[in-house]
């Protein structure tokens, strides 16, 4: 009876725990975008965009396919190298997203200089998961 006891005692606590970590992976929290965000843009910086665009809103992923997508992104003359999250604002399905990215541009002459910008970036909520609003 007292292993029974423990058994039962041990799956709960696996259960507690199970549930505690599906509730930090919860893809409609704003917490999320922060990881999602980052994502994304490493995608872009490994030029693999067609990962990349599972993170656009699906209203855009109507207009243009993966391939032209992933074609535009991944041929775009800037060399992005690393991206850091920096902040958010958010409403309850919406979400303004700040990211810096550091970029490699090629000046007068041939010399290369990194330089890092700041990005304004629009986020979604639909159907309990946050996406990319692209821009213009």
């Amino acid at each position: 009876m007292t292993a029974n006891f423990f058994k039962a005692q041990g799956g709960l606590a696996l259960l507690g725990v199970l549930l505690a970590v599906a509730g930090c992976t919860d893809k409609s929290s704003p917490d999320t975008i922060d990881r999602r965000s980052v994502e994304r843009w490493n995608y872009l910086i490994a030029h693999q965009a067609e990962k990349a665009y599972d993170y656009l809103t699906p209203g855009f992923r109507q207009t243009q396919t993966r391939e032209n997508y992933a074609a535009a992104m991944n041929s775009r003359p800037v060399q992005w190298k690393t991206v850091k999250f920096n902040k958010k604002e958010c409403d309850a399905d919406r979400c303004k997203v700040t990211v810096d990215v550091t970029y490699a541009v090629t000046l007068g002459g041939g010399a290369v200089a990194d330089m890092t910008s700041s990005r304004s970036e629009t986020w979604l909520l639909i159907d309990g998961e946050w996406f990319l609003l692209p821009s213009g």
